[in-house]
Formats: structure tokens, C-alpha cells, sequence
């Protein structure tokens, strides 16, 4: 039997199908069903709106993450520390991608980025099942305290890894795992998906397990099963990715869902613009997160490329919040809304979002 090839290497697949490869979701993240009401009087300045949030216990100059992407390989290198040094430029998050290379093969590659990021909130990355395999202490000392992490992602992916031909298919012992770290780490530890969605059930799982922060990963951005799709040759594997392709709570949805639950909420999934960011804040996120759309700007610019797109979404979020007549973003999340069919279904009854729904 041929061996699996190693993680980075994977990485390394993963790395170029999200630059150039059609991995994209075809159906929409529904935020594109939640409509900002125009505020014709705001009565501000636009150099007088806060754009500053908290998130995962630290203060963010404006509610927008790079979110996670890639790790563990060597073009991962001036990648990560180019679009740390954005994030550390502009006062808003970046997240890794997974740590796992890092955690089982000590590959190092891409991970080292806090001297270019001092001050930035840099958020780490291991797989739930990962989290079961290994003690909170191994992962403490490879992973948060190895790197500076100022917190943990633990991510959840059973769709792409049923996909992927080398994946994981025992998903047992992951919320035990993750109540695990959130006790025994001295970081925040934030859940997220991986292009599919959390849905408000897994959300209350997730808090009681003492879990305060969360990461849609929604449906409706890349699709990390048409991503592990394109790298089967495997006719079973290929079908399913096909099949598959589109599983998934929508982004906005998945925000909709999680909605009073008393989690801090950042919402990615196909968010690639200022407004995109600004209507999941509306619908109660604490901030949004870009991934595909920096690492195709840095792919395309370098660091100049990326920090352009950064400031050019920092600056559309700042736009409409005063279109929407709200000084910060917690004043968006508390303005009226209006829904569209295909999301309104989505929120939950008890929820108090549906109470601003209507202009």
C-alpha cells in the first residue's frame, strides 16, 4: 500500500487549489438576503465611527480577521508573516492555518510570525480530532506558547475529511477534548468550522462545554470538500466531493442560528468585502473574516497587494456603518433589519434577533 503523503505536502495541494482553483461554493452565504436599512440623516462624521471590537479577549482596531488558510509548508512562510504584518498594520486578527504539520511532523514553516506581528491578536489552529489524540499540555507548549498565540482554533471538518482520501473518519472525543483545553489552556479557545456552518445545537454543546468564542466557517466561501475533491483520484471520493460540494449552514444562517446564545461570534464563509463584514455584524457577529480573497491579493501584490484589499475593507465597513446611522458596530447590531426569504427561515424563534427584523 502507497504511503499517504505527508501533511505538509497536503498543504501544499491545499495551498494552490484556494489561489486559482474552482473550490468556490456556487450557492450564496445569504448575506446577500439581509438588506442594511439607509439611515438619509445619520448626523455623523465618518472619521467619528469606532470600528474597535474584542474578540477572543483582545481589542481589535476594526472587526475584521485573516482568517485561516494555509500553514506547514514553505510558501506558508513569507505568506503568513506578509499578511501578519497587514494585520499588525491595520489592528485587526490573523489566523493560522491548521497547526497540525507543526504539532506532529515539527514543521515550522509559516508559524513564526510574532516578530513581525507584536501586537496583533494571532489565533493558532489544531483539528478537534488532533485536540483528542494529543494532552492540552503537548499542545500548550508546541502550539500557544511555540508560536505567542494569543489564542487556540479548534477546528471542526467531518465533511472535507469523509472527502479526503488520507482524512479522519472517527469524529469521538471532540467536544470532550475541547472542554479539555478550555480549562486547562491559559488562552481563549475558539470553535470554528471549516466551510460548513455551526448550527445553534452544536452551538449550545459548544457552551457547555465552557466554550466563549466561535468561528462560522459558514457555507457559501471556499469549499473544503470540492478542494479535497480536486485532489482525490479516487472515483468514490470524487463522486462524494461532487455530492457534497454544497453541504452547509450558509454563513449568514450560521450567524442567525448562534444568535443569544452569549458567544462571541465571527463569521466567515464567502466574506470577501467590507459590506459582506458589515451585514454580519447587523445580523450580531463580533467581527468577519477574509481568507481566499487575501491570499489571492497577496498572490497577486505581495504585501502591498494584501494590505490594500485590508485597508480598502476596513474602510467599506466604516462606510456602512454610517450609512446605517451607527457610530460602532455594536450600534449595527442593533439596528432594524431586513430579511430575505431564503434566510429568514434560518432564525430561530427564540432568538432576539428576530425582534429587529423589519425597517
Amino acid at each position: 500500500m502507497a504511503r499517504p503523503p505527508a501533511i505538509s505536502g497536503r498543504k501544499a495541494d491545499h495551498l494552490d487549489l484556494c489561489i486559482d482553483g474552482d473550490v468556490a461554493f456556487r450557492s450564496s452565504n445569504l448575506l446577500d438576503e439581509v438588506g442594511l436599512v439607509h439611515d438619509a440623516l445619520p448626523e455623523l462624521a465618518l472619521d467619528a465611527v469606532d470600528l474597535a471590537v474584542d474578540f477572543a479577549g483582545k481589542r481589535l482596531r476594526a472587526p475584521l480577521l485573516i482568517a485561516a488558510m494555509t500553514g506547514g509548508v514553505d510558501r506558508a512562510e513569507r505568506i503568513n508573516r506578509d499578511l501578519a504584518r497587514v494585520a499588525q498594520e491595520l489592528g485587526i486578527g490573523f489566523a493560522f492555518g491548521s497547526q497540525r504539520p507543526l504539532l506532529e511532523e515539527g514543521v515550522t514553516a509559516g508559524y513564526q510570525v510574532r516578530d513581525v506581528a507584536p501586537d496583533a491578536l494571532l489565533i493558532g489552529n489544531i483539528g478537534a480530532v488532533q485536540a483528542a489524540r494529543h494532552p492540552p499540555e503537548a499542545i500548550r507548549e508546541r502550539l500557544v506558547e511555540a508560536c505567542g498565540l494569543d489564542a487556540l482554533a479548534v477546528h471542526l471538518n467531518p465533511a472535507q475529511e469523509l472527502v479526503q482520501p488520507e482524512g479522519d473518519r472517527d469524529f469521538r472525543g471532540a467536544l470532550e477534548a475541547i472542554a479539555r483545553l478550555v480549562e486547562a489552556l491559559d488562552v481563549p479557545v475558539v470553535v470554528k468550522e471549516t466551510g460548513a456552518g455551526l448550527s445553534r445545537s452544536v452551538g449550545r454543546r459548544l457552551v457547555e462545554a465552557g466554550v466563549r468564542w466561535v468561528d462560522t466557517s459558514g457555507a457559501g466561501g471556499t469549499s473544503w470538500v470540492a478542494v479535497e475533491a480536486a485532489r482525490a483520484d479516487a472515483p468514490a471520493a470524487e463522486r462524494a466531493g461532487r455530492l457534497f460540494r454544497e453541504w452547509g449552514i450558509p454563513t449568514a444562517a450560521s450567524v442567525a442560528q448562534l444568535s443569544g446564545l452569549g458567544l462571541g461570534v465571527c463569521a466567515t464563509g464567502g466574506l470577501a468585502d467590507g459590506l459582506s463584514v458589515a451585514r454580519a455584524l447587523a445580523l450580531g457577529a463580533r467581527c468577519g473574516g477574509i481568507a481566499r480573497a487575501f491570499l489571492q491579493a497577496h498572490a497577486a501584490g505581495g504585501h502591498a497587494g494584501a494590505l490594500a484589499l485590508g485597508r480598502a475593507v476596513v474602510a467599506e465597513i466604516r462606510m456602512a456603518c454610517l450609512l446605517t446611522g451607527s457610530r460602532t458596530p455594536a450600534d449595527l447590531a442593533r439596528k432594524p433589519l431586513v430579511v430575505g426569504p431564503r434566510l429568514l427561515p434560518w432564525i430561530p424563534a427564540d432568538a432576539p434577533l428576530r425582534r429587529r427584523i423589519g425597517p
